[in-house]
């Protein structure tokens, strides 16, 4: 494995070599070359072949890479051997969403913990994950050994939250709030900001209807 320094979109292209590989697992494909997965995520096949040596893994010049074993191999280098724990901040609609869809995907990689300001959640298991008031959220993330937050509040209480979160001793947050979050410098934290995404798509969307005469 590599001792460079990893950057963060080499891990977002990892995570995404891994969910098409899955795909192709799925489909009964047994090999691959770096060109052919190069092509479905839109990358080029020496940046493929730089990121497998990042990870480790080589295939063969005849061959290609064994599907089976580049996913479990990226997983490897992806994932804690022990796991990881993370809690939830916001049981709304958008962190429900949330909770169903990581339940039980990632056995490594699990949300323990629910926190919310509603007292009609406290003690409910919302897929599969116990919510508790926010005024227990430093002990019970301390207690459980959560090192990952999830924000999902409006963007007004997010910064609370996320004090909250690093004085519970959190190391990374993903932040799906409109707004920056402050925290120490040893807490990564990752924005999903879905209206700028949306920007984003729409703009592009225009351009290609412009391309076709669409517009």
């Amino acid at each position: 494995m590599s001792q460079q320094p990893i950057s963060g979109k080499t891990i977002g292209r990892l995570s995404l070599y891994r969910r098409v590989l899955y795909g192709l697992l799925a489909e009964g494909e047994r090999s691959i070359f770096s060109h052919q997965l190069a092509a479905l995520v839109g990358g080029t096949a020496a940046q493929v072949r730089r990121d497998m040596m990042a990870v480790g893994y080589t295939g063969s010049p005849t061959r290609g890479y064994d599907v089976q074993e580049l996913s479990e191999s990226i997983g490897r280098f992806l994932e804690s051997p022990q796991g990881q724990r993370a809690a939830l901040v916001g049981v709304g609609n958008l962190g429900r969403a949330l909770l169903a869809y990581f339940s039980g995907r990632r056995p490594k990689l699990s949300i323990e913990a629910a926190f919310d300001t509603d007292p009609l959640k406290y003690g409910r298991v919302i897929h599969g994950c116990r919510c508790y008031p926010m005024d227990d959220l430093v002990s019970k993330i301390r207690e459980l050994g959560i090192t990952i937050g999830i924000v999902t509040v409006p963007a007004e209480s997010a910064q609370g939250v996320a004090d909250k979160l690093c004085q519970a001793g959190v190391f990374g947050i993903l932040n799906f709030a409109p707004t920056r979050l402050w925290t120490p410098s040893v807490v990564y934290v990752e924005d999903i900001d879905m209206t700028m995404s949306l920007e984003k798509v729409a703009f592009f969307a225009r351009q290609r209807a412009m391309e076709k005469g669409s517009i």
